[in-house]
């Protein structure tokens, strides 16, 4: 059995915190540039009648229509 997987991590985690050691562990100059790839961001769209939805307005859970 896998170290990690011993420890209850699963691999996505695993893999998570090994990356933010290495990036801790590069020099200055390269620490910079690593951490700019750490950066992600994740857009969810619903689809309905295979259309995608328009946007929902967190606030008030009115569809925006821009």
């Amino acid at each position: 059995m896998a170290n990690w997987r011993a420890a209850g991590l699963n691999y996505i985690n695993y893999s998570n915190i090994t990356a933010q050691l290495l990036r801790r562990a590069l020099k200055p100059e390269y620490r910079t540039e690593a951490l700019r790839r750490n950066e992600s961001s994740i857009k969810i769209t619903k689809w309905k009648d295979g259309k995608p939805e328009p946007p929902m307005d967190k606030g008030n859970q009115i569809p925006t229509n821009k």
